[in-house]
């Protein structure tokens, strides 16, 4: 019982996390990209060379929120209360799934621009990039 409540925990805490609307909308690069004030400050602490800049909007596109995930986030949580408890886990389970593969696709897009960044960068995106309240540095 407590992993079917792990399971409804998770997809919760996935679907707030994915849920939190960006703070403002910036043009770049021709498109419109809704960018939040922690990754504009991002981008401005990393100081970017020209060079670098490709790799930071395939980072940015990665990581943006996907319509389609909060979509199916969404059509999950509204079918929950109305299936029996081997559907619900069934359909966590292929919730979970799903945002898996998507986390791992954000994974490998986060270390693709790392490896572009030079120490100093490296440096300045773990720091800037690191959840609230887990600074490591004192004060």
């Amino acid at each position: 019982m407590r992993w079917i409540a792990l399971g409804f925990c998770l997809a919760a805490s996935a679907t707030a996390a994915l849920a939190q609307p960006p703070q403002r909308s910036e043009r770049r690069g021709g498109g419109e990209q809704a960018v939040s004030a922690d990754l504009i400050r991002l981008h401005d602490d990393l100081q970017l060379t020209e060079g670098q800049e490709p790799a930071w909007r395939d980072y940015t596109v990665a990581i943006a929120p996907n319509p389609q995930t909060q979509a199916r986030h969404q059509a999950t949580s509204d079918l929950l209360p109305m299936v029996p408890t081997p559907r619900r886990i069934a359909l966590i389970e292929a919730t979970m799934a799903q945002d898996d593969l998507d986390f791992r696709k954000q994974g490998a897009a986060v270390n693709a621009f790392y490896g572009k960044l030079t120490p100093e960068q490296q440096k300045v995106f773990d720091r800037d990039t690191l959840p609230s309240g887990s600074d490591p540095r004192p004060g």
